[in-house]
């Protein structure tokens, strides 16, 4: 009966804890009276004890009204409602001594003897808030042993840790129980935080065995990506989920909600230490400046915009053919900044007078070109529409930049155009050449206005079409889950990290530069299926199946970034190197793209991808129907 009574009663009513305090106030004032005259009856009922409680009670009841000491939930009660509640019996006291003061010199004597004021001061104050930790503890006892629940460790025993426990403590629909802290510190090993013992990491398997633990919640802000996955590992090899705790600013509040604890995901894994741009360049060339973002719905190019906007352009241009994610990302901008103009424009790279007007108009700085097909396959069957946007939408619009006097060109590129296995990987590999060539030529005739600039990375998580998005999926639907084949390797980068990057890179770049990012190690897509499906709460083999599909048109097992020693040079920024790649005669490629331009109305794709392994004579077929071009 009682414990159901507690499960119910999530706050203790304001009144209550008024009444309770007031009961406490006189016990503290009787107490300060029986202490400060040694229990002796007689000579206490000299100073009218009963009138001085009064007082107190009356000046009690001010003080708490005005400081809102009641206004805390007792069951969450901190560092800060002590401080409060001191606060209250302070003024409290001060109201007692005026009010001595003024009946003194109006009576020649005191209400209450002034050394039973301060006595009672320190009984009150640590009584009003013992009981309330008290209180704190009964509800969190009562909840405890209310029904099943699901045993956890947290891994970090600090301060994240102890609000990760108090979250838990505090929460009274909460099904977790705390078991036990896990810490990599062998000096906290053996100690306790709040009556809960802390464990070395390597005691896990032993509590999994013996508590059946459900979940581990990582609560530390302090962890490598490589720890990380060493824990996660660990704890799915026991059969343990993996939470962790993304934000402490609000706890830190006395603000706790368990709501705030999430499920670990294979995103937070394979993405790596958060990188700090501290550039004036940066800032000197985006500031108060004119930005044009085309592909600026897409993931790469919303999230270029995003940053772009932190360091306050006077004008932001957005260019894009999808209509609605464009007119989601303008919402999206818009609310976060209100000083920077934002134009955006549902229009065709390719539409050479369309984009002509637009830089006419807005006269952009600093294009960033994200815009592309990058889907593989599609493109392998798709080859005449992957070469008209890829390039000669490149083209188009690094003439007009040219044409218009832009400061600066980045284009952004992929690992699939280094020595390309795919149609999207060639017309990558050619819109580079064309971009390099063209910032090369007119420098050398002393023409060159405008700096052109590329950067090339590996496949970004959470894009649209990653590989990972499609595993969640097919989780979901029960599966199987798909992979190509057991040794197809990629690498991987957060969106964040390869947009900071792509602006770093084009701030350094003076013109002509391919730009490279460290892309870490590559990972087996094979493995990361595994460790998906573990991390959704499924047993490969028992829940989900692995169902290898054979590799894709164009698909090649492993990506090149050219990002060894002998192909590349150094930059200030250790995640960003410069490929050495060999220079292109303008005028031969120019050729070279105009008979491609008349290819693209013969619908004769043989001739068109024939003519492209011509320009990049890297350009092997793999997977693919022009695999027959390659033995000609």
């Amino acid at each position: 009966m009682i414990q159901k009574l507690f499960t119910k009663l999530t706050v203790l009513p304001r009144g209550v804890v008024i009444l309770i305090d007031q009961l406490l106030i006189v016990f503290s004032v009787g107490l300060a009276f029986l202490l400060r005259f040694n229990f002796d009856i007689e000579e206490i009922m000299q100073f009218r004890p009963l009138l001085g409680i009064l007082l107190c009670i009356v000046a009690a009841l001010i003080s708490t009204f005005f400081t809102k000491s009641y206004a805390g939930i007792v069951r969450y009660t901190g560092i800060q409602d002590g401080l409060r509640i001191v606060g209250t019996e302070l003024l409290s006291l001060g109201l007692v001594v005026v009010f001595n003061l003024v009946y003194y010199y109006n009576f020649d004597r005191n209400v209450i003897p002034y050394s039973v004021v301060f006595i009672s001061f320190f009984i009150s104050s640590l009584l009003l808030y013992q009981y309330r930790l008290f209180v704190k503890n009964v509800f969190s006892y009562i909840k405890s042993d209310a029904g099943e629940r699901i045993p956890v460790v947290i891994f970090g025993a600090g301060v994240a840790g102890f609000l990760t426990k108090q979250a838990i403590d505090a929460d009274v629909s909460s099904q977790y129980k705390l078991v036990a802290f896990l810490d990599d510190d062998v000096k906290k090993s053996s100690k306790e935080i709040s009556g809960t013992r802390i464990y070395n990491f390597t005691s896990l398997p032993e509590l999994a065995k013996k508590h059946k633990i459900k979940k581990l919640v990582i609560a530390t802000k302090s962890l490598t990506i490589e720890r990380k996955n060493e824990i996660v590992d660990q704890a799915l090899h026991h059969h343990i989920k993996v939470s962790y705790v993304p934000s402490f600013e609000k706890w830190l509040r006395n603000e706790w909600d368990l709501a705030q604890i999430r499920d670990i995901n294979i995103e937070d894994l394979l993405g790596r230490e958060v990188i700090t741009l501290d550039n004036p360049a940066i800032e000197g060339e985006i500031h108060d400046g004119v930005i044009c973002i085309t592909g600026a719905a897409g993931s790469i190019g919303s999230e270029i915009a995003r940053q772009a906007l932190t360091y306050k352009p006077r004008t932001l241009i957005l260019i894009d053919q999808a209509e609605s994610p464009l007119y989601q990302i303008e919402r999206e901008l818009r609310d976060k900044n209100q000083q920077t103009d934002i134009f955006v424009f549902v229009a065709d790279i390719c539409n050479k007078h369309r984009i002509d007007s637009i830089f006419y108009d807005y006269k952009p700085a600093i294009v960033f070109h994200a815009a592309a097909y990058k889907h593989v396959p599609l493109m392998e069957s798709n080859p005449s529409e992957a070469v008209m946007v890829n390039i000669f939408g490149t083209r188009t619009l690094a003439d007009l930049a040219m044409h218009h006097k832009v400061k600066k060109f980045v284009m952004i590129s992929t690992d699939k155009a280094v020595n390309p296995t795919n149609v999207m990987g060639c017309t990558k590999r050619i819109a580079e050449i064309y971009v390099q060539s063209l910032d090369v030529h007119y420098r050398r005739m002393g023409l060159g206005r405008t700096s052109f600039v590329t950067t090339r990375f590996g496949n970004v998580l959470g894009s649209n079409g990653s590989v990972i998005p499609i595993f969640k999926e097919q989780i979901i639907k029960g599966g199987p889950v798909t992979v190509t084949h057991p040794e197809i390797t990629r690498y991987f980068m957060t969106i964040p990290e390869a947009c900071e990057l792509v602006i770093e890179a084009g701030c350094m770049g003076q013109g002509g530069e391919i730009f490279i990012f460290d892309m870490g190690k590559p990972v087996k897509i094979f493995d990361l299926a595994k460790k998906t499906i573990m991390l959704s709460g499924k047993e490969l083999g028992k829940d989900i199946e692995i169902v290898f599909t054979g590799l894709r048109d164009g698909e090649k097992l492993y990506e090149e970034l050219l990002n060894d020693k002998e192909n590349t040079m150094p930059t200030h920024h250790s995640k960003i190197l410069k490929a050495k790649v060999s220079e292109y005669i303008y005028n031969e490629i120019c050729l070279n793209l105009d008979l491609l331009e008349d290819l693209l109305g013969d619908r004769n794709e043989l001739k068109l991808v024939a003519l492209m392994k011509e320009i990049v004579p890297e350009f092997k077929s793999n997977y693919s129907r022009f695999e027959a071009l390659d033995v000609l």
